[in-house]
């Protein structure tokens, strides 16, 4: 399990004192806390894996826009510090749906429930998101749902 990965690579990040990979671990177990937390009220149940990659997924999406807009503004430093940190979170992240699979994903559910047109989109990304949710990149998805269905 993901999870376990993260603890045992903070135990050993610890004992060869890196601190900032160790900040960076932590941050991301604070994270999936606090998303155990939210997940209490909730009635369904979520697989660990899924939920670890979707808050692994949102960190990795905040530090690349983070990146952006300190590249933009002239602080190489503070982009420097949220790439380290990308690359820690980028380690735990499973192999993302290449854009080929994710096509022929989106034909065999197109096929499966016979969308047509747009009004299909959501039924399409619905299903989708159900089967593949955790290895799924949800922007190209959205892309080649949208060009496939017009």
């Amino acid at each position: 399990m993901i999870r376990d990965d993260i603890k045992a690579a903070t135990i050993t990040a610890m004992k060869a004192k890196e601190k900032e990979r160790t900040a960076t671990l932590r941050q991301i177990s604070a994270k999936i806390k606090d998303r155990d937390i939210e997940e209490r009220t909730s009635s369904k149940e979520i697989d660990d894996d899924v939920l670890v990659t979707s808050v692994l997924q949102k960190m990795a999406k905040q530090r690349r826009e983070s990146i952006t807009m300190y590249r933009d503004g002239g602080r190489e430093e503070l982009a420097a510090k949220e790439e380290a940190e990308l690359a820690v979170i980028d380690e735990f992240l499973p192999q993302m749906m290449s854009e080929v699979e994710t096509a022929a994903a989106i034909a065999a559910i197109k096929e499966e429930t016979g969308a047509s047109g747009m009004q299909d989109m959501g039924k399409v990304m619905g299903e989708l998101k159900a089967r593949h949710g955790a290895v799924l990149d949800g922007k190209m998805a959205s892309g080649l749902v949208k060009a496939a269905l017009s």
